[in-house]
């Protein structure tokens, strides 16, 4: 998965290709679909049933896919096992920087209640991780539009987006500034990639 990451494949195709043992050449538009239910499922703790009901097929077929991607990914079910075990030792789990979320259901007695832990003990390492990796860039940010005196204002967050109005001036240097803060935030084992539009409003975007 991290070579796929270094080399700028597209993941979801790159998946696709191993659970349908086929060239990526050769996958389809469904199957790709198909992987990235599935690549975004498994982050998200989602049960064969709970994929099933996303592909609309039967949950031994949706097991199957799971069974299948934990075949060709085995430290990604390796990760999330030691998620689990981390969090019914300790109650909370953290992301990268360190930020606690603690889950004292993760060893509750009632099946639902300890199932949405566990989903929860999955997602927030890595969603969590994500939201570090975007508020510091936004403070990185925000300090050299500072330093720049720069009339441009970044006004939203929207997950991994960052929304700015942008004086005509100010285009070039900062869409240059943003892209290369956001992208070495954090240095991590795969590359960072920000992708940029511009428009009159947000909608245009």
């Amino acid at each position: 998965m991290i070579e796929a990451f270094e080399k700028r494949t597209d993941i979801h195709r790159y998946t696709a290709s191993l659970i349908f043992n086929c060239s990526q050449d050769t996958v389809t538009e469904v199957q790709r679909s198909q992987a990235k239910t599935v690549n975004f499922g498994i982050i998200y703790g989602i049960s064969p049933y709970g994929l099933s009901k996303e592909l609309n097929i039967a949950p031994e077929e949706a097991k199957a896919f799971i069974d299948a991607y934990f075949v060709k990914y085995k430290k990604v079910k390796k990760y999330i096992d030691y998620l689990l075990d981390f969090a019914r030792k300790n109650n909370y789990v953290v992301t990268m920087l360190d930020r606690r979320r603690y889950i004292p259901e993760i060893n509750s007695e009632n099946q639902n209640i300890r199932q949405f832990a566990e989903r929860t003990a999955i997602n927030t390492p890595i969603q969590g991780s994500a939201a570090d990796l975007i508020k510091i860039a936004m403070i990185e940010i925000y300090k050299e539009m500072k330093r720049r005196h720069l009339k441009s204002k970044m006004i939203l967050q929207v997950h991994d987006e960052l929304i700015f109005d942008v004086f005509d001036k100010d285009e070039k240097q900062l869409k240059d500034m943003v892209k290369t803060k956001m992208e070495n935030v954090v240095k991590l084992k795969v590359p960072i990639e920000v992708t940029m539009k511009t428009g009159k409003n947000w909608a245009e975007c």
